[in-house]
Parts: C-alpha cells; sequence; structure tokens
C-alpha cells in the first residue's frame, strides 16, 4: 500500500508514471487547500474592516469568485488517485476478478470519454475569455473591481487534463489486471472493506507515533 491509501506500488512503468503524477496532483491538491484558508483570511480581513472602520474588503465577492474554481478543480485528480470521489462501492464491491476490472474499465472509460469533453468545452470558455491585445489580456472582468476572469477560466482545461492522465493511467492498470486476472494490480485505488480500512488507519497512526518517537 502507498501509504495510508489502498494504492499498491511496484518498479514497474505504470507504477513509476503514477507515482511521478502524484507529486503534481499533490501540488495541486496544497493549492486547492490554499485556497480554502485563504477563504477563512478574506473572511476575518472583510469582518474586521466592517466592524472596526466601517470598510469591509474591497472586491470580497470578487476574490470569492475567483478563488472558487481553484477548490472546485484543483483536487480532483488527487481524489480520484486514492478511490475518494462518489461511487458504488456497495454494488462494484460484490464483484470479483474478471468482471470487477471490466466494470472499472468501463466506468473509467467513460469518466476520461467526459473528461476529454470538459477540456475542450472549458478551453473554448478559457480562449473566449483570453486576448492578448486586450487590457490585462482578458475579454471579461469581475463586476466590483474588475479582476480578469481568464485566469480563473484556464484552471478547469489544467485540472481536468490532469485527470484525464489521471484516467488514462487507471484505464491502464484496470486493463493490465484484467488481462492478467491480477488479484491487486497497481496504480489503481482497490476496494478494501471496513475492517481493511480501520486497519489501515491504525497502521498509519502507528507509523506517525514512530516517527514522533524518535
Amino acid at each position: 500500500m502507498a501509504g495510508n491509501s489502498a494504492v499498491r506500488e511496484d518498479d514497474s512503468l505504470l507504477s513509476r508514471l503514477d507515482r511521478k503524477l502524484l507529486k503534481l496532483e499533490t501540488i495541486l491538491a496544497l493549492i486547492s487547500g490554499l485556497a480554502v484558508f485563504s477563504l477563512m483570511i478574506f473572511a476575518v480581513v472583510s469582518v474586521t474592516g466592517r466592524n472596526a472602520i466601517n470598510q469591509p474588503l474591497p472586491g470580497y465577492v470578487d476574490w470569492i469568485e475567483q478563488v472558487l474554481p481553484v477548490i472546485a478543480f484543483m483536487g480532483v485528480a488527487y481524489t480520484q488517485r486514492h478511490g475518494g470521489h462518489i461511487r458504488m462501492d456497495i454494488v462494484i464491491g460484490l464483484l470479483k476478478g474478471r468482471a470487477l476490472w471490466l466494470a472499472e474499465i468501463i466506468t473509467v472509460l467513460a469518466m476520461l470519454i467526459l473528461m476529454i469533453f470538459l477540456v475542450w468545452g472549458s478551453w473554448a470558455h478559457f480562449d473566449r475569455s483570453f486576448d492578448f491585445a486586450a487590457p490585462l489580456w482578458s475579454r471579461d472582468s469581475s463586476i466590483d473591481i474588475g479582476i480578469p476572469l481568464w485566469p480563473a477560466k484556464l484552471l478547469a482545461p489544467v485540472a481536468f487534463s490532469v485527470l484525464c492522465l489521471r484516467l488514462v493511467l487507471q484505464l491502464w492498470g484496470y486493463t493490465r489486471a484484467f488481462i492478467t486476472n491480477d488479484p491487486a494490480p497497481v496504480a489503481v485505488p482497490l476496494i478494501q472493506s471496513a475492517a481493511e480500512q480501520a486497519q489501515e488507519e491504525a497502521l498509519h497512526v502507528s507509523d506517525l507515533n514512530t516517527g514522533k518517537g524518535q
């Protein structure tokens, strides 16, 4: 297992690519977390300014609109890598062997096709907003303080492209598992029972405590 997640690793090319992509996904997820923290800072500054000097943060709503895409999109690939998105584990968990991997192939392939269309559509949406000849390279801006909107619109195709790479790797992993009938393939999130999840979390906490003790 990799850390406290249900994703196996080995020295294969697929696993190496998985780990390399995970580094990028982790950075994007960290950026998303920092964006959440920034919302708290914005709220504190705005409320403090309103109560102390009757002057809230200028363009507070505009800044919120710019930060929300970071929170919504930057962590999707990281979550997909660890199998954290909502899925029908009760149904999938009843399948075993090649039937399970075939079901995973179908669902991941459907997701990949959908995400490719979303990359295309979101990039077109960004392209309509971006213009090198326009002031601040933007054809549109926020209503209150005029923040260019193209940076926020660019986040969707970038994040969705990373998710497409993750789905390609998972499709590779599930296809190889289907061909070889591997019960525990690498680079894909494996379904864990409640007992296995509890054991994994206990092991992770134990490792953290051991590290602190040293």
